[in-house]
């Protein structure tokens, strides 16, 4: 085992496969956003969330929402034509691929998972597509992304690149997570852009007790690992990058997910839980 995969091995690395009787963090999303590919057990961690944050699909949702919305703008504004998607978690409507490639058909996608459910969902969708390939692998091992066969053969890192942890940061639980994200940005390009969305500790008494109820258990859960970190414990997964302003007139900082360059105006307040997931782009000089 290298010194990276010691230094940064965590619970959620541990891929669940076909096992009923453990969740899978790929499977309990895809229950979240109405996805059949799930198990009992799975849809059980939702249901214990629910009974103190009825709405805790929309976690899954500001996720997704904000997956469109900033692959959208880095394929449109930020020129991006490759994209290394880093935890993707199971197939479902709008994929990384589907949206940058509506904006040029020959960017590049490389998914990365370590589950083998996951790996063969994601397989079988995109056996016709010669831009987008499934790589096997650890996401919280950069060294172990970053040096794969597959991922070395079809992202070009002398050229701008998108890297996404769209959900997947709040899984990470062995420390701040600040030497992990380095690993990935120091081996990015210039001109290379960051999305990561994470759950989120608002730090206001209302919802700040909410995150917390939430994490107890999802961490106690069977999929063991969901954190909602600060904005302060936020910023140490941006090492190096300057953040893009989350809207018109807004300083450059982590932003609610669904509040960051929103489709169009909120006519309805956020829900409890909504208030509870943000969000960041970040560009590396």
């Amino acid at each position: 085992m290298s010194d990276s995969a010691t230094k940064y091995e965590a619970p959620s690395s541990v891929p669940v496969g076909v096992d009923p009787s453990r969740a899978s963090i790929a499977r309990v999303y895809d229950a979240a956003l109405g996805g059949k590919d799930n198990y009992e057990i799975d849809r059980e961690v939702l249901d214990q969330v629910r009974r103190v944050a009825p709405e805790v699909n929309d976690l899954a949702w500001s996720n997704r929402n904000f997956l469109t919305r900033a692959v959208r703008f880095l394929s449109d504004q930020g020129g991006i034509r490759q994209f290394l998607d880093c935890g993707s978690g199971l197939p479902t409507a709008e994929n990384t691929h589907q949206i940058a490639q509506r904006i040029d058909p020959e960017t590049r996608v490389v998914y990365v998972d370590n589950d083998p459910v996951v790996i063969a969902h994601g397989q079988a969708l995109l056996t016709d597509n010669d831009y987008t390939h499934f790589v096997s692998a650890d996401i919280f091992r950069p060294d172990e992304v970053l040096n794969s066969e597959l991922v070395r053969k079809h992202i070009d890192l002398t050229q701008p690149v998108g890297l996404l942890h769209v959900g997947t940061l709040h899984h990470y639980t062995k420390d701040n997570g600040r030497d992990l994200m380095k690993e990935y940005v120091d081996a990015l390009p210039s001109g290379s852009f960051v999305a990561i969305s994470h759950f989120f500790d608002p730090e206001t008494p209302e919802h700040s007790a909410l995150a917390r109820k939430m994490e107890d258990i999802f961490v106690h859960s069977p999929m063991g690992s969901g954190m909602f970190r600060t904005r302060a414990q936020l910023m140490e997964f941006m090492p190096g990058l300057e953040l893009i302003p989350p809207g018109p007139n807004k300083p450059a900082d982590w932003e609610l997910s669904d509040m960051w360059w929103p489709d169009g105006p909120k006519l309805r307040p956020l829900s409890q839980v909504e208030q509870c997931s943000a969000a960041a782009v970040g560009r590396k000089p």
